[in-house]
């Protein structure tokens, strides 16, 4: 089930919802506006470290062995 980020045009806030119907009107948790903005947002899975970046999706990173520098390690 998707969950996405919005930030109201109108008060600033920024919240989550889950949209199960694409058609399913979405208003500001705050302010109850519908001038809304959709905010880009990746999704993370849980791993041994905790939540990862969906980069590193999987049991491993990705990366080489040796680590490629960002941060995360395998």
């Amino acid at each position: 089930m998707p969950i996405f980020e919005y930030r109201c045009l109108d008060c600033e806030g920024l919240f989550e919802i889950l949209v199960l119907n694409s058609e399913e009107a979405v208003e500001c948790a705050s302010c109850r506006s519908k001038n809304l903005e959709k905010q880009f947002s990746p999704f993370g899975i849980k791993s041994e470290g905790g939540v990862s970046p969906s980069s590193h999706a999987g049991g491993g990173s990705g990366c080489s062995p040796v680590g490629c520098g960002c941060g995360v390690k395998s």
